[in-house]
């Protein structure tokens, strides 16, 4: 991959917002000020992330085939070099192997800033997170890191995550759409039926899910309200795909990617990400593209 565009994004505070990384002649020089350990993820175009821990005063060396990104390898310090061993432990197995194999990883290594990358990664930022296990593991890390705060804030973004679980009700909320008014999550919990669904302008099975939830809510005559997230880096990407497909309802577009405040408050890890409610209640979330249209089209045939 000779030219490319990549996102970076701190989960833990080491950049604020997202960044750019431009690839050139097949390198990527990209230099930050750091003063806390901490770390920084890599968004591909593809939407696969792969993180890099950044300390004071270190460099690093990162080697990666553009067809093998699973084999990225990262040089220059010890936690790098244990995220490169979990690499290679995953790197054949299946989903619910690797995530027995984090459990271990994180047991065996609670002291390290891995661990607190697998944790979000692999038992909460999920379709169907394990809230228990989770909380069950950050406690040990805690014991072995009791002055990192970003354990004790995970800890508590725990809670906001079980309250957004399928039966609960939806979590409050307010965030400004795209158009910069004020968007209650009320709005939703009021209406008979409601979706919320994540998309961005650079996937075309979620552009074309927006427009079935256009069709959708017209034949709902009113018992349907939307609110979409739209994951793009640019608000004007986001404004732009609305402008072409004459999309009308809320759209939340913090250029925050999946690290955005209100997509971060429900829960929603993924594409296609979505919620499902009922009477302000939650009946189902993170459904494929193909179940959420034939659960609508049930619903207002």
């Amino acid at each position: 991959m000779n030219q490319a565009e990549f996102y970076i994004y701190s989960p833990d505070g080491v950049i604020s917002g997202i960044d750019t990384i431009q690839i050139s002649g097949g390198e990527i020089d990209y230099e930050i000020p750091c003063h806390n350990e901490g770390t920084l993820v890599i968004i591909f175009p593809n939407f696969s992330q792969q993180p890099i821990f950044a300390e004071p005063g270190t460099s690093v060396t990162i080697k990666a085939d553009a067809s093998h990104l699973k084999e990225l390898k990262v040089e220059g310090s010890e936690a790098n070099e244990l995220m490169n061993h979990f690499r290679e432990m995953i790197l054949n197995v299946s989903p619910p192997e690797m995530i027995k194999k984090a459990e271990i990883f994180i047991k065996d290594h609670p002291e390290s800033i891995v661990s607190t990358y697998l944790v979000r990664t692999y038992f909460l930022d999920k379709s169907y997170p394990d809230y228990t296990k989770a909380a069950e593991l950050l406690k040990q890390m805690e014991a072995a890191q009791p002055k990192n705060g970003y354990i004790k804030r995970m800890t508590i973004s725990l809670q906001q995550l079980k309250n957004a679980k399928e039966q609960a009700n939806l979590p409050h909320f307010t965030a400004y759409d795209t158009e910069g008014k004020m968007f209650a999550s009320s709005t939703l919990s009021s209406a008979p039926y409601a979706v919320i669904n994540v998309w961005t302008s650079s996937d075309f099975e979620s552009q074309n899910l927006q427009r079935f939830l256009k069709s959708i809510q017209q034949k709902s005559q009113g018992k349907l309200k939307l609110m979409s997230i739209c994951v793009d880096a640019s608000k004007k990407d986001c404004q732009q795909t609305m402008k072409r497909d004459s999309i009308n309802w809320p759209n939340i577009c913090d250029q925050d990617m999946f690290d955005g405040k209100t997509i971060k408050t429900l829960g929603l890890t993924s594409l296609p990400g979505n919620l499902l409610l009922k009477d302000g209640k939650i009946i189902a979330r993170d459904l494929k593209s193909q179940d959420l249209r034939d659960r609508l089209n049930k619903i207002f045939p």
